[in-house]
This record gives C-alpha cells, structure tokens and sequence, in this order.
C-alpha cells in the first residue's frame, strides 16, 4: 500500500527548500509540493530586493541572527555551485544624525557577536571615499553583503526537485484539510489529497492555513506593501554598493536604502505601508474581507494606535514621490527627483501578537500532523537552506525517529 507523502504548501524558496532537506535527508520519503500559483517564488521570493543579507542586523541569539549567518554561506555556496546570478558587492549602514552613532555602535557589537566578519567603522572621509556620493557621520562597511536573483534561485530548487522524482505540484490552492488519526486530508482546488503530515510555507496566508488545519497558531500576518523607485539609466553608476539607513530600533523594518540588482540596476526602497490586501500589490488593490478582519484583529489595531504617526508618514511617502525624495537625499544629496522612475513592489508578511507586538524573530509553530512557518521575512530568503534544516529538525524531533 502507497503511503500518503508528507506535503508542503506553498512553493516559494523556503517551501522548496524545505522538501529538499526532506528529500536529502530522508530520499523514500514521499514528497510533494502544492503552489497555487503557475510558477514558483511568485510572491515575497519574487518581489524583494534579492539581497543576501550577512546578519548584521539581528539580536544575538535569535533565530534570525543564527540562521541568517549559517544561510547566508549555505546560499552562497548554492549560487556559485548552480551558476546562479551572485555579486558580493558589499553594503554600508550610514548615519546621517549624531542620535544615529549609539545605534550604528549596537550594530556593530551585533555583527561582532553573530559572528559576521570584516565588519569595519568608517569615519566621514573614508566613506566619502568608498562612495562619494554618500553623506553621513559615520557608516559600518559589511563586505560580505552580496545581491542575487530569488526566483532564479527558486526554478532552480523546483527543476531540482523534479529531477529527483518530487512532485511539485502548481495551480493547486489549498482550501482547508480535515485532520484524522493516521494524516490530513486537504481540501484542494484539484481534489482531496491525504498526506501524512503538513509543512506549512503559505507566507501571506501561512496564518489562515495553520487555523484551515486545527492551529491555533500564535500570531497572524498583517500585509505591509514595500514600494520601489528606480534610477534611471545614465545615473546607474553612482554607488559602487549597497547603501542603507541606521534602521528604526523598534521596528523591524530597514528604511528606505539603495540596492544595485544582478541586471545592473539601482532600486531604491522599500517604504512600509498596511496593503488593504494580502496580496496588495499596488495602491488600487483592495480585498475587503481582508480589511474587515485586519480592522477587528486587536494585535493589528494596537500596532496603528501605536505607530499612528509612522503610519501616517509611510502613507505619504507613498502618496508624494517628494517626501521619499527628501529621505533618499539624506544619504545622497546629489540625488533628483527626475532620477526616480517608477519601480516594482512587494508585500510582506509580517506576523503581529494579538498583543500588537511586531515579531522581529521567525516564528514556528506546531500543529496537528503539521508545522507553520508563520514569520519567516528579510532575511528569510537569505536563511532559507538553513531555516528548512531547522525546520526538518523540528519535524523529526515530533516525530520522536528518524523520517521516512
């Protein structure tokens, strides 16, 4: 008799990774990956920066810290060993206030302590000469900061798996799943399917999926649209690197900051503004139903009281292409608003407390015959290949033995 495979949903990069440390680790362990969409990393993989972050940022000790240095080595290695678009082209945090320096010290302890290195202090006259278009009092220079192509990465990990027999199955939505004694029947667009037990890699419906599957997971995901400019042709050779703000302590966002792409490329971005849909990808996008259950979530309505003028400014920031003007030239003065074209955007899931705490760490839940990856953005493409080992782990950890 055919046991059922253990199935992940959703096949962004980490959901992909994910069923490669299950099929590396456990290769007769039957496997498959349902996508709703007709490719894989069409959503958060697909709309970000494609930087590869070097863990700067993060609180030592945390996840995030952990598997973002331990990811960052583990994708770079992938990159190069798969011929996948990589430059290591480097990254400065800059700040432009003296209310800025005990921050940008804190970061630089950070690094020191995740163990990212060559992370170097830089006065005003250096960093006028590593990239002179950039102002500021201070900056730290993080050389091992690279930028990549996610979705890219993410056929890659498909075109994997499906050489290797592993069934990535596409234009499949999960609906809802039944858990019995021996599995999970979910409901899907295409039928009934048994499995053995669930990861969950839903990223913007991560939350909605655990509850469809008897969760009750600990957090539920608030969409923040990220908005980009880019700079237009001719003026693409004013930063050598990555160029980023000192970020907001208390918000696990990074500011507005320069980012070069593989394609040769400079976007700047990303603001941070509530999408009235999950998948809100431009300002028109609406999803009532979606606006109903964010405006009765306590947690959601804790963090607008909260943060009701930083709200307030996003929102204008993303209404007047003057005020992310005047926030890009506190890093580059020389910068015009005639530089500035339109650009993409991406959402992001971030996950919020019902006490309207922002989770600035990923966050893994268990289920019933299933576990939740419920908080996984920057650095989650990143960390990807080491958040889907700790995530395998977890899993034969439950289990009590060894998986297949």
């Amino acid at each position: 008799m055919t046991r059922p495979p253990l199935a992940i949903v959703g096949g962004g990069i980490l959901g992909l990774a994910v069923a490669g440390s299950l099929h590396r680790r456990s290769p007769g362990l039957p496997l498959i990956v349902l996508e709703k969409e007709s490719e894989v990393g069409r959503h958060q993989t697909g709309h970000n920066s494609g930087v590869v972050h070097s863990g700067v940022y993060y609180r030592p000790g945390s996840l995030k810290a952990r598997l973002c240095v331990e990811g960052r080595g583990r994708m770079v290695e992938y990159l190069r060993k798969h011929s996948l678009p990589y430059e290591e082209c480097g990254k400065i945090i800059v700040a432009t206030a003296a209310a800025e320096i005990p921050r940008l010290q804190e970061l630089r302890r950070r690094a020191t302590e995740n163990g990212v290195p060559a992370v170097t202090w830089m006065e005003p006259g250096e960093l006028q000469r590593f990239e002179p278009a950039v102002t500021g009092l201070a900056a730290l220079r993080v050389p091992g900061t690279g930028i990549t192509d996610y979705r890219a990465v993410a056929r890659s990990l498909r075109e994997e798996l499906e050489s290797d027999g592993v069934e990535v199955r596409r234009e499949v939505r999960v609906e809802g799943g039944e858990v019995r004694e021996e599995g999970i029947v979910l409901q899907t667009t295409s039928g009934p399917l048994e499995a053995m037990h669930v990861v969950n890699c839903g990223g913007l419906y991560s939350d909605r999926i655990a509850r469809s599957l008897g969760g009750n997971p600990s957090v539920a995901i608030v969409p923040f649209r990220g908005e980009y400019y880019l700079i237009r042709t001719g003026r693409t050779d004013l930063l050598r690197g990555l160029v980023y703000p000192v970020p907001d302590p208390e918000l696990p966002f990074l500011g507005v900051h320069f980012t070069r792409t593989v394609t040769g490329g400079i976007e700047v971005g990303p603001n941070a503004v509530w999408a009235m849909a999950r998948e809100g990808y431009t300002k028109t996008t609406v999803n009532p139903r979606e606006v109903a259950w964010a405006l009765t979530y306590p947690g959601f309505l804790r963090v607008a009281r909260r943060e009701l003028w930083t709200g307030a400014y996003e929102m204008l920031r993303s209404l007047d292409k003057a005020t992310f003007l005047r926030d890009l030239q506190r890093l580059v003065p020389s910068l015009e608003e005639r530089d500035l074209a339109p650009g993409g955007a991406g959402v992001r899931a971030q996950a919020v407390t019902s006490g309207g705490q922002l989770c600035d760490d990923f966050v893994i839940d268990e289920g019933p015959r299933s576990m939740h990856i419920l908080n996984a953005p920057s650095p989650g493409a990143t960390a990807s290949l080491a958040i889907a080992d700790y995530v395998v782990d977890r899993l034969a950890a439950s289990a009590g033995r060894p998986l297949g």
